[in-house]
């Protein structure tokens, strides 16, 4: 019988969880074994979960499941050199040459486990079956928005700290607050462009700052084909990057940029791959965090500041849980076939990796 071991994150401010108690039920009632682990951080309580008659088992003793489970997270593993035995769903960023993922994949060898990635589960055509864009878009262009009021205010660079907010309208009247403050101080309203303005992650970027009244650049495939430069990204206050680090991608924002005339003064990096060799955006060398934000780059005028948070979408638990895990439960439930289909093609991905150490 299948067995799918829901894992407490721990990783500091993620309060996020990849199936709701619905999801659970439904998976049950497909004839599988659901645990879920208690958690300290969890946006969704664990008794929603003990009400649909799942086994509940310790914060952190997925360790201990039986070897035929199937562990399910969202973010990274702690830091650890032990072997992983058990079949693994999480973002385990291994596969784009980010600078841990040698040593996550050596574990999951040493342990004759698996990684089934979930930036990598595509339907038929390439495409991601679930991701969490929309919000990290969305909470992305905040931290940018937040960046740039510290700066008309004089609190730059910062904010000194993000936290976690229990829904987009309380975010959204925060900002609003802030730019009333700014414009106070004597600033004009910011103007923004956003690269990847089509996808999940740009639709979010663009629905925040419009929600809140600002002029809004939208660019995509077309207007950055021609592989640059692109001089117009630096007449724009904030630059909100949404496209994934690959080959092919070309640099938008390059080191020159510093010493050129700009207005650009704040770049919200969504997609945040510092260590990828296909940054386009390579003025950072790593990711910033709730409790650091903030990479100032230059000191200007205007100051250029760099944000680079890598699980923006824990700002708004709630509505990215709820969001990712209806996207992703129709494959979850198609789990008791591992070999084929969504996991088969994830395998093999999995395999080309491993067979490269």
């Amino acid at each position: 019988m299948t067995h799918v071991w829901v894992r407490a994150e721990q990783r500091e401010h993620e309060q996020r969880v990849g199936i709701t108690p619905e999801g659970v039920k439904a998976l049950m009632a497909k004839g599988m074994t659901v645990t879920v682990e208690d958690s300290s951080c969890r946006a969704l309580p664990i008794a929603a979960y003990r009400e649909t008659g799942c086994t509940i088992a310790p914060e952190g003793s997925w360790p201990d499941a039986p070897r035929d489970a199937i562990i399910f997270g969202l973010k990274e593993l702690p830091i650890s050199d032990s072997p992983l035995p058990h079949r693994h769903i999480m973002f385990g960023h291994a596969f784009k040459g980010q600078a841990d993922g040698p040593a996550l994949l050596r574990r999951f060898k040493a342990g004759g486990g698996a990684l089934y990635d979930l930036e990598y589960l595509t339907d038929e055509t390439g495409r991601r079956v679930a991701a969490f864009g929309y919000w990290a878009g969305f909470a992305g262009a905040a931290v940018g928005l937040m960046v740039w009021i510290a700066q008309q205010t004089g609190r730059g660079p910062g904010p000194q700290s993000v936290g976690v907010y229990p829904g987009r309208d309380v975010l959204v009247k925060e900002l609003k607050a802030g730019l009333d403050k700014a414009s106070e101080a004597g600033a004009a309203f910011p103007n923004a462009i956003v690269i990847g303005a089509l996808g999940r992650v740009g639709s979010g970027a663009c629905d925040c700052l419009q929600s809140l009244g600002l002029n809004v650049t939208r660019w995509d495939l077309a207007e950055t084909a021609h592989g640059g430069p692109f001089p117009e990204i630096l007449t724009h206050s904030l630059f909100v990057n949404c496209i994934l680090a690959q080959d092919g991608v070309p640099v938008f924002v390059p080191k020159s940029a510093l010493t050129a005339s700009r207005r650009l003064s704040v770049i919200a990096d969504v997609s945040c791959d510092p260590s990828s060799p296909f940054n386009p955006v390579p003025l950072y060398d790593h990711a910033t965090s709730f409790d650091d934000p903030v990479i100032r780059v230059v000191g200007g005028p205007p100051p250029l500041d760099v944000m680079a948070i890598d699980n923006l979408p824990s700002m708004l638990p709630v509505e990215s849980s709820e969001d990712y895990a209806a996207q992703l439960l129709p494959s979850l439930l198609t789990l008791q076939d591992m070999e084929s289909g969504v996991w088969g093609r994830a395998k093999e991905i999995y395999d080309t990796h491993i067979s490269a150490l």
